[in-house]
């Protein structure tokens, strides 16, 4: 049993009747990298949660290390050495960041932390590449790259023999995950098993020896890296090619129509200095550059989130400076704003969908509801159609939906309020290519439909083929916009690290 650490044989799990995972054969080698990939519903989560103790199968049989195991929980899981980082982050913000990383760490008799661990997870906040972050800051006061670090340490410093990561590296830049994959390697070189779960195909390609592809619950093929196309694992994936992932690109807006958001010299602090840029009707926007330069800022400039932004910031002809987000999305300004972090920032997720989708109206329609069953939340109902929304009960807490759903909840909210401009912020970080492809549908129809959209993405290719135009940040400043036949990932890779194309080439 040495080639395989994890072994399922004819495992199944059914919610409420509804099949999640059926007769799954799988195994997982230790001392290798082997990826999960499939979109939404495909069975990847039900997986891991088997695997980790949250849940437990309803039939069939799973062994690690040789054993037939059925944890009862994710400590009893983590006490035989596997470890789940799952893609919704499980850090409690009020306590300090050394202290979520030791939280499961050895008692003594007097309930005190072993003398030695806050050094330990000192050492894995460094391993990961995390040396900025203070053990003793509170978790509440960082950013979400700096959050998705933090949790990997910990995973790290409970010593895993099966290590598993669910979308761990969605929120972090490429340098960042570079150091991640170093650590991977390491932890691989010393016979850890590590299942990797990634929508991001360059990923998979840098850190996997193995893909395992779900679909509809089945375990569909399992194959070495570099035996299949890219093309090849999408269609396995979603039953359809790559190219029909982007919807075709519309004609471009004339450059004499008037601008819906005009930014003019804004500044804040040392994080953004003299930004301009607008967005027309009928525009998508891009915001790029590597991370924190600028993109974030903006966006929170622009929707009233931020003090003491200088410079013009206007919504057809209105001016926007000092007004506060309660403001913004009345109807006669229209501004509306899908957050970075769906679960602390877009989603109660204690709270049920349906109150969930009425947040955002809240001072907007009579009492500040929605009633989601008479005629006044038409719009609403439309948009949970038109988003395919796929949930058990309006009623469920929206935490029991699959990431995507719940940035479709998140967009549902916003777009209830009809709003003349919608600026998102990386909407489709971690969630599968079927429901990207979907919310990718969906902001260009808004735009046909004439709406102003502004999409802040990581993601070149979203940017290359989504938006009329790109601009790309540099150190708090717009460094370059890009458009038409000038989209290319290299003049997008050129101006984030703001140089030429031609002294890029140099350099390499």
């Amino acid at each position: 049993m040495a080639d395989r650490y994890v072994e399922l044989k004819s495992v199944s799990k059914s919610y409420g009747g509804v099949p999640a995972l059926t007769k799954v054969d799988f195994r997982c080698e230790p001392g290798r990298v082997h990826a999960i990939l499939g979109e939404n519903g495909a069975g990847k989560s039900t997986l891991m949660k088997l695997l980790a103790g949250v849940i437990q199968p309803d039939s069939g049989t799973i062994s690690i290390g040789g054993q037939t195991v059925r944890f009862s929980s994710p400590r009893e899981a983590a006490e035989q050495g596997t470890v789940c980082m799952f893609q919704e982050l499980s850090l409690m913000p009020h306590l300090s960041v050394g202290d979520n990383i030791v939280l499961a760490a050895p008692r003594t008799r007097m309930g005190l932390v072993e003398r030695g661990v806050y050094r330990e997870a000192r050492e894995a906040l460094d391993l990961v590449g995390a040396s900025s972050i203070p053990l003793g800051a509170r978790v509440s006061g960082l950013s979400l790259s700096e959050r998705q670090l933090v949790e990997i340490a910990k995973a790290v410093f409970r010593k895993p023999k099966l290590l598993i990561l669910d979308e761990a590296t969605s929120a972090l830049t490429s340098e960042l995950v570079e150091t991640v994959f170093g650590v991977l390697r390491m932890l691989k070189a010393q016979g850890v098993a590590i299942l990797f779960i990634s929508h991001r195909m360059h990923e998979v390609d840098a850190i996997a020896d193995r893909i395992s592809v779900f679909r509809n619950g089945r375990h569909i093929e399992t194959f070495d890296v570099g035996a299949r196309t890219t093309d090849q694992i999408v269609g396995l994936m979603i039953g359809r090619s790559l190219e029909e992932l982007f919807p075709p690109r519309r004609p471009p807006v004339p450059d004499t129509t008037p601008a819906v958001l005009d930014v003019s010299d804004v500044s804040w602090q040392s994080q953004l200095v003299n930004v301009s840029l607008a967005a027309r009707a009928g525009e998508i926007v891009g915001l790029g550059g590597l991370d924190a330069q600028g993109q974030q800022q903006i966006m929170h400039a622009v929707f009233g989130v931020l003090r003491g932004v200088t410079g013009r910031i206007e919504l057809n002809g209105k001016r926007l400076n000092g007004l506060q987000p309660p403001r913004l999305k009345q109807s006669d300004i229209g501004l509306a704003l899908v957050p970075e972090d769906r679960k602390t920032e877009g989603l109660i997720p204690s709270m049920s969908v349906a109150l969930n989708m009425r947040l955002a109206a809240l001072g907007r329609a009579p009492f500040g509801l929605l009633d989601l069953n008479g005629n006044s939340d038409a719009r609403l109902r439309q948009l949970i159609e038109r988003l395919a929304l796929t949930y058990g009960s309006l009623e469920d807490p929206v935490a029991t939906l699959s990431g995507g759903n719940q940035q479709k909840v998140v967009l549902a909210k916003w777009l209830v309020l009809s709003p003349k401009c919608l600026l998102l912020m990386d909407p489709t970080r971690g969630i599968d290519l079927g429901t990207k492809a979907q919310i990718y549908r969906l902001l260009t129809d808004l735009a046909a439909e004439g709406m102003a959209v502004i999409l802040q993405s990581t993601d070149y290719e979203e940017l290359i083929h989504l938006c009329d135009r790109v601009y790309v940040f540099y150190r708090g400043s717009v460094a370059k916009e890009l458009k038409g036949d000038q989209l290319s990932a290299d003049a997008l890779i050129a101006a984030s690290m703001n140089v030429h194309l031609h002294a890029r080439a140099q350099m390499s």
